[in-house]
Order: C-alpha cells, then structure tokens, then sequence
C-alpha cells in the first residue's frame, strides 16, 4: 500500500492548510487510516485518526478543535483540515494506515505502513 501526502507549505499563524493522502488501493483490509508529525529533534506523535470502514475518529489533544479529519472512499482519500494554525504545528506530517482498528492507531500508535511526509511550516 502506498500513502501519498499533498497540501503541505507555509502558512502563517491563524491560518489554515488541508493536508490530503491519497491511497494506493482501497479494497484493502486497512481499517484505519492517520496523521502523524515530527519536528526537528523531537519524537513522532500521533495527531489524528479515523477508522476506514466507520466514523470513529481520534485526535490529540494539542489539535482537538482546530484539526479535522476525514474521508472520501470514492477517491480512497484522507484529509486533515487543520484551522488556526501555531508555530508550534510546525512538522514534517505523515500519513500512515494500519490494518488494526482506531484504538490501536490512537492510543497504541501501531503503523503498520508510512506517507514519504509533507512539510508544514506555521509563521509567527
């Protein structure tokens, strides 16, 4: 399965971006489908989640409120919307997709494959 990121660039702070990442195929047994982020010298956190095959939907608590995410099955798509963007939403942001429920993705953080990453850059 291949994850590719769009949308990513520079934005200013208050600002909004969408993120999209478009999926190799979508017959799949994936269940779940996210967004993580890394920032220089920091680990990879989870942002956002949602389950493929219902409406479950997962955030950190950094970006509950100000990011959503969601899905389009006809285009096998993912998106983030992310709204009142900080300088502190500055990452590169990956895609990722497990063949594991929410749950697993969401408070396990298991990725079973990964997006080549996007940057975000927020502005002050």
């Amino acid at each position: 399965v291949q994850l590719v990121e769009s949308g990513g660039g520079l934005v200013q702070a208050g600002g909004s971006l969408r993120l999209s990442c478009a999926t190799s195929e979508r017959s799949f047994s994936s269940d779940t489908l996210g967004w993580f982020r890394q920032s220089p010298g920091q680990a990879r956190e989870f942002v956002a989640a949602i389950s493929w095959s219902g409406g479950s939907t997962s955030y950190t608590d950094s970006v509950k409120g100000r990011f959503t995410i969601s899905k389009d099955k006809t285009k096998n798509t993912v998106f983030l919307q992310m709204n009142s963007l900080k300088p502190e939403d500055t990452a590169v942001y990956y895609c990722a997709g497990t063949f594991l429920s929410i749950e697993h993705m969401a408070a396990s953080r298991i990725v079973d494959y990964w997006g080549q990453g996007i940057q975000v850059t927020v502005s002050s």
